[in-house]
């Protein structure tokens, strides 16, 4: 080869090497994370920058792409947010709240009209709501539904954390349609939701009327609810539901949130009393964690307290049986009626409770007030259609005039009730397909009659050993909840 054309060659190949590297460089700063900033003293037609933040949190996310961050100011933002678009595996759209800062996204200056959100997660994945108070959304309308945040159709890796959802309420009447929820997530889709995350966050001082202050319902599979506090609230604080109320068109072999987990959660205070003036002076409806027509949760290591009850495993539907769901290492205390509950509501559905564990919980002088028919349900509940259920290792402390176990009717078969410390302050009591008959008072006749609790044990303590564990209990709660 000729000189002249072997340094042409070399000079082609080094300006190659420099293209491709100028180019190589253009694509890592085009895959580089961007941070937005959002204040209230920001503007729209500025460049998101944290000397020139925009002034609305929609404006940051639609600039937003996979892996960015909008961080937004401290201060009350009259906003309903929505995002988008979705991010990318190993690249969330993530919304968070500035470093030490509480922005609030406020409903105060909207008016409800049908099912409306402040905050909208629709059809998107990857991504990440953190550190905000959503609040003050209220509806005077007949047949509204306001709610903090809702969750719909499909969407996979959606994490909402630390948030402080309060004061979203539905003033109209039971007859006028009462309903909201605080988060409302339902599968409308034909892929599910899944990977949902929701931990470290409140809700509170609320009013749903007949409706949840947490929903999952519909096409659900996969979901965590974690270290959160359900508290203050008009009715049920968290359910695993089926779809065929809010989702009816969901194909029945997924219509139904399943595969989750409900673990280290405190709730305190659900309860009907609260508004006296709309269910009347003696409904104690409400059930802190409730599993109506879900399958496949693990309901674990909760606290329960001063609810109308405690844990439910109900079915409203006759399609969907709770089914395959573990209850384990709960404490349940002091609630208005049943401490934990099975089986449907009394002639009123048919798909019941089936395979379903209730494992190692810790129930205690709950059934403050009687039942619906003048009864005490009982710290364990057991209604119609129960089926091949197991209730194990639980610890069950009856007040004077509690029932330990109440089963009330004859159908159900195949459930295990075995290996259970019973204690009692006064006579112990039992009742066996029976929703109101003379109890039972003694413990061999219980398990002659029932053919359960075989190798349980009962013991009759003093009111002072109830108190020190009252105490016990309290002291472990936290300080601020």
């Amino acid at each position: 080869m000729r000189p002249f054309a072997l340094l042409s060659l070399v000079l082609a190949v080094q300006a190659l090497a420099c293209t491709a590297k100028t180019f190589a460089t253009i694509i890592q700063t085009q895959q580089k994370p961007h941070k937005y900033y959002v204040s209230l003293t920001g503007s729209d037609t500025n460049n998101g920058s944290i000397n020139a933040p925009f002034q609305t949190i929609n404006t940051a996310l639609n600039h937003a792409v996979p892996g960015d961050q909008v961080l937004v100011r401290g201060g009350t933002y009259h906003q309903e947010v929505k995002f988008p678009k979705s991010g990318e595996p190993g690249k969330y759209i993530s919304l968070q709240a500035y470093p030490g800062e509480k922005p609030v996204i406020d409903g105060s200056n909207i008016t409800v009209t049908g099912w409306q959100a402040l905050v909208t997660i629709n059809n998107v994945s990857y991504v990440t709501i953190d550190g905000f108070d959503i609040c003050n959304l209220h509806s005077f309308a007949v047949n509204t539904d306001p709610q903090g945040m809702a969750i719909i159709g499909s969407g996979q890796h959606i994490t909402v954390k630390n948030c402080n959802i309060y004061n979203i309420k539905n003033n109209t009447t039971l007859a006028q349609g009462r309903s909201g929820h605080a988060i409302l997530a339902i599968g409308t889709g034909n892929t599910p939701i899944s990977n949902l995350l929701i931990t470290g966050c409140t809700v509170h001082d609320t009013q749903t009327g007949t409706s949840e202050n947490v929903t999952l319902a519909g096409n659900i599979d996969g979901f965590i609810f974690s270290h959160n506090k359900v508290y203050d609230t008009e009715n049920i604080g968290v359910i695993v539901a089926g779809g065929d109320g809010l989702n009816p068109k969901g194909a029945v072999a997924t219509n139904f949130a399943r595969n989750g987990v409900i673990n280290d959660n405190i709730f305190h205070h659900n309860t009907m009393t609260k508004t006296p003036e709309t269910w009347g002076a003696n409904r104690f409806g409400a059930i802190s964690i409730y599993v109506c027509g879900g399958a496949n949760t693990l309901i674990e290591s909760n606290i329960v307290y001063e609810s109308d009850r405690g844990i439910g495993l109900v079915s409203e539907s006759n399609i969907y049986p709770t089914r395959t769901t573990v209850v384990k290492n709960n404490l349940v205390y002091n609630c208005y009626r049943a401490g934990i509950y099975m089986g449907d509501y009394l002639n009123y559905t048919i798909s019941g409770t089936k395979n379903c564990a209730v494992l190692n919980n810790t129930l205690f002088q709950n059934n403050r007030v009687a039942g619906a028919f003048g009864e005490i349900e009982g710290e364990l509940r057991l209604t119609e259609h129960c089926d091949s259920n197991v209730i194990r290792y639980n610890r069950v402390y009856a007040g004077p005039k509690d029932l330990l176990v109440h089963k009330y009717t004859l159908t159900g078969s195949h459930n295990l009730i075995d290996h259970n410390s019973y204690f009692s302050i006064g006579k112990p009591q039992w009742i066996w397909n029976s929703t109101n008959d003379s109890p039972i008072t003694d413990f061999l006749i219980w398990k002659k009659t029932s053919g359960q609790d075989a190798n349980s044990t009962l013991k009759i303590v003093s009111p002072k050993f109830y108190d020190n564990l009252s105490k016990k209990w309290k002291k472990s709660l936290p300080s601020k909840i």
